[in-house]
């Protein structure tokens, strides 16, 4: 069960599902925007432009605070689902096991500065003895 919720995790955590769940909210939060935009002032104006309903004032203050509403509803989402993604991005490192570095496997000859093995007391280019310890890069 430890290694199925391990699995999902870093199913669930990768880039580009983060990226596709960020998109789907934002989508949510930006049809929000576009229907009130339709409701609140494309279909008045359209149906004043053909006469269907007559609109007072107050009308048009109210369709302009729906839609105002509607955008402030967006950057709310938005700031919120960016804030979440920087925990998370902040927890992912936190969580990932650095890497330990690989032990070297070669080393530079001093003669001739040719890649040898680690255990050579030979240098296989210049055939140079090797007696001394060489510095690790």
């Amino acid at each position: 069960m430890k290694k199925f919720i391990e699995e999902f995790k870093t199913f669930a955590l990768r880039g580009n599902m983060m990226d596709m769940a960020v998109g789907i909210l934002i989508g949510g939060a930006f049809s929000g925007i576009v229907t009130s935009l339709t409701d609140n002032f494309i279909t008045p104006i359209l149906k004043f432009v053909t006469g269907a309903e007559r609109y007072n004032l107050q009308d048009v203050a109210g369709f302009a605070s729906s839609f105002v509403s509607a955008l402030v509803n967006f950057f709310i989402m938005a700031l919120v689902l960016f804030c979440l993604l920087k925990v998370i991005n902040k927890l992912m490192k936190l969580g990932r096991k650095k890497e330990e570095a690989a032990a070297p496997v070669t080393k530079k000859c001093p003669y001739c500065m040719s890649e040898i093995a680690i255990e050579a007391t030979r240098c296989p280019h210049c055939t140079s003895e090797l007696h001394m310890e060489v510095e690790k890069e």
